[in-house]
C-alpha cells in the first residue's frame, strides 16, 4: 500500500502550522470529520495503533488507508509508530533458557501422564 502525500500538496493540505514536533495535526487544525466515509486526522491518529495491529474492519482500515495517501503529516505519524514498533520488536526478544523449557516440559508431561 502506497503512502505519500498524494495531491493533497508539501504539507499535506493542513498548511504550514497546527502540528507537534513528530507532525501530528493538533486538535486545533485538523480536518473536521467530512462525509461519510472520510476520515480525519483526529480520528486517524486515534485509530492508528489498531491500523498497525490489524484491528479494524476493512471498511476502516480503507478510510485510514485513504486518508494516510493524502495526509503528509498522519502518514509522518504513521511512519514514525511503524518504526518504533520494528525497532521494539527488534529488541524485546527475550530467550528462554534451555533449562527451563525443559523443566515446564516435565512438569506438563507429569500432569498429562495417566495415574497408576
Amino acid at each position: 500500500m502506497g503512502r505519500g502525500t498524494g495531491g493533497a500538496g508539501a504539507d499535506g493540505g493542513h498548511g504550514a502550522g497546527g502540528h507537534d514536533a513528530h507532525g501530528v495535526p493538533s486538535a486545533a487544525t485538523a480536518r473536521p470529520e467530512g462525509p461519510a466515509g472520510f476520515v480525519g486526522c483526529d480520528e486517524t491518529i486515534e485509530k492508528l495503533y489498531f491500523y498497525l495491529d490489524g484491528e479494524l474492519t476493512e471498511q476502516r482500515r480503507l478510510e485510514i488507508s485513504r486518508h494516510l495517501d493524502l495526509c503528509g503529516p498522519c502518514v509522518g505519524a504513521y511512519g514514525f509508530e511503524a518504526e518504533l514498533r520494528k525497532l521494539v520488536a527488534s529488541r524485546c526478544q527475550d530467550r528462554v533458557p534451555d533449562e527451563l523449557r525443559a523443566r515446564v516440559a516435565q512438569a506438563l508431561q507429569a500432569e498429562t501422564a495417566p495415574a497408576d
